[in-house]
């Protein structure tokens, strides 16, 4: 039985370099993407090229789960994006040394960015910092999130609103407890049908055992 394309590889797709597993060409400790998980690029850019702001002392990761597909262009802004907004002025003076460096802009981490598993970002969205987008969820394209993306729904906008909600709450509960993500890929690649079809009960009939 077929199983799949090799987890480990950073290029999934024989001669098109732009699709790439994330997790295989990370160097950044401080960025965490699941199994699976690719971004397609624009011009065959890295994925951390699309993490902006990131500094390492402010603690903030990002983490991503696994099957999510995000498209090109899509930006995840860190807290190192933040400005001072409690003064009469916003401007870093501080970055800029020659005596300003007294003046610290005060820089407070938002927490992690969480992206969860099967999440479908659309092309250049913007993710800011410390949103938590729920498993199966949709982001429309340019669309901006400021807030939590609750699971199996479909935001879009700027900022990013709720569309509608993919299933009834009672099916969305099933699939968070169900978890097929986290399935053997064999179990997977068997049940590949039912994983995009729309039968829940089909979908509990493959759950491992």
């Amino acid at each position: 039985m077929t199983i799949g394309p090799d987890p480990n590889e950073r290029y999934p797709i024989e001669d098109y370099k732009n699709a790439q597993f994330i997790k295989n060409g990370l160097k950044n400790p401080h960025i965490v993407a699941g199994d699976y998980t690719y971004y397609d690029a624009r011009h065959g850019e890295a994925f951390e090229d699309q993490v902006l702001y990131h500094f390492e002392f402010l603690g903030d990761r990002l983490i991503i789960g696994k099957f999510c597909s995000i498209a090109s262009g899509t930006t995840f802004l860190m807290s190192g994006a933040n400005h001072k907004m409690d003064g009469f002025s916003t401007y870093p003076f501080h970055l800029f040394g020659h005596g300003w460096e007294r003046f610290p802009l005060g820089l407070v981490s938002r927490g992690d960015t969480i992206v969860g598993n099967d999440v479908w970002i659309g092309k250049d969205a913007v993710i800011m910092p410390g949103v938590t987008i729920g498993d199966g969820a949709i982001i429309g394209t340019r669309s901006v999130v400021t807030r939590d993306v609750y699971p199996y729904t479909i935001v879009a906008g700027n900022p990013a609103r709720l569309i509608r909600q993919r299933f009834p709450d009672e099916i969305i509960d099933e699939l968070l407890n169900i978890k097929w993500w986290d399935w053997d890929i064999e179990t997977i690649s068997a049940n590949i049908d039912v994983i995009i079809g729309a039968d829940i009960e089909a979908l509990k009939k493959g759950v491992p055992h």
